[in-house]
């Protein structure tokens, strides 16, 4: 195996090995200044693209205030509150209040508590092929038995139903705490639900007193073409979970849910759920210019329509289908060797692009969302060459 550093510990036997030295817009720099078109904003993460100058000043004139000072919710601290006003004025009425965290999968771990507190029940009901992180609860209630099996026993009462499946939906009952999603299943290689099948969801977990919690770690933060992707399905969460692009390329994840929900873990037991770094007042500093900055240059906006002249230029005999919302992609061709191989050529050529956890035979495309239309054909030319070498 050939390792990133001998005193870093690795994820895989076969890392991309780049040497990044600098990063700007759509742009990886390597050590010799080569650059490579970010293609898939660093799985998720720079929806604004890399060193954003907005979020960049944020974080020096927070550095400059304060860094840490005392340990989450025990203390006011300005750009928490300036982060967490901003983020529920964008959200549905009843998700008028924010627990962070340091990450999406401590989002998804804060979630489950919550539901179990709030109903008083234990069952968690996911979908299979999902991924909602590698924490031992999260992971617990994501559905890749391949990421799972190795660390058994995880946790307990987690019962699994298919993502889009209308039948399935009779295994909610009233013993069911909570109904864990993601509103797109990212890493099964980007599976986009029926809006029939979301809003009968929503009125099973109404109909059994079910709690339902949608995961929007990946396709968040406006990949999708709205703000969140619940909202082109007609439908909202009780509990929103965030992570990724929420930071603007610093660690943050958020919980969201009523006010009256998360007061519960103020007391019985006081300090029922508690973090010494949430909420970092650098990370709230980045997210808190990344969000405005994503509103005032209405970059949403322009979503669909560079997703629309993307999935027009993905067109080759070799790809099998391609999946898609705004700039959140899937390509699917005819087996794993083909994607390492298109993956890559791609590289070859200074383009970035990767992989699922659960979708072998498929690749992903996310570039930012302010990617500009040249960049956005470059990039997809890369691909239609890497394709052509099959």
């Amino acid at each position: 195996m050939e390792k990133l550093s001998q005193h870093l510990a690795p994820t895989s036997p076969t890392p991309l090995n780049l040497s990044i030295s600098r990063a700007e817009g759509s742009y990886l720099y390597s050590a010799f200044d080569r650059p490579y078109l970010d293609f898939i904003s660093g799985i998720g993460v720079s929806n604004m693209g890399h060193k954003h100058p907005a979020v960049v000043k944020a974080i020096k004139d927070q550095a400059d205030k304060h860094l840490h000072v005392m340990v989450y919710g025990e203390m006011e601290q300005t750009v928490q509150t300036e982060f967490a006003k901003l983020l529920t004025q964008q959200t549905p009425k009843h998700l008028n209040a924010v627990y962070f965290v340091n990450s999406g999968t401590e989002a998804n771990e804060a979630a489950i508590k919550l539901a179990r507190r709030v109903t008083g029940k234990s069952e968690i009901i996911a979908c299979r092929k999902s991924y909602h992180g590698c924490t031992t609860g999260s992971l617990a209630i994501s559905g890749n038995e391949m990421k799972k099996y190795a660390f058994r026993p995880l946790m307990s009462g987690v019962n699994f139903i298919s993502f889009n499946k209308l039948e399935d939906l009779n295994r909610i009952t009233k013993e069911t705490a909570a109904v864990f999603i993601e509103t797109i299943q990212g890493d099964a290689g980007i599976r986009i639900p029926d809006k029939e099948w979301m809003k009968a969801l929503r009125k099973r977990c109404d109909e059994t007193c079910t709690l339902l919690v949608m995961d929007e770690i990946q396709c968040g933060m406006g990949r999708t073409g709205s703000l969140f992707a619940f909202e082109q399905f007609g439908i909202s969460p009780d509990l929103l979970t965030l992570g990724k692009a929420l930071g603007g390329g610093l660690p943050i994840g958020a919980l969201l849910a009523s006010e009256k929900m998360l007061n519960q873990f103020a007391s019985n037991p006081v300090l029922g759920h508690i973090s010494t770094f949430a909420g970092h007042p650098l990370a709230c500093a980045a997210g808190l210019a990344n969000l405005e900055a994503m509103l005032e240059e209405n970059v949403i906006a322009e979503v669909e329509n560079k997703g629309k002249l993307l999935h027009q230029l993905l067109q080759h005999p070799k790809i099998v289908e391609v999946r898609w919302k705004g700039l959140f992609f899937g390509v699917e061709l005819g087996n794993a060797e083909e994607v390492k191989q298109v993956v890559e050529a791609c590289l070859q050529q200074g383009v970035l692009v990767y992989w699922f956890l659960s979708s072998p035979n498929s690749f992903r495309i996310a570039p930012p969302l302010n990617i500009s239309i040249e960049d956005l054909k470059f990039g997809a030319n890369a691909i239609v060459n890497a394709l052509n070498q099959l």
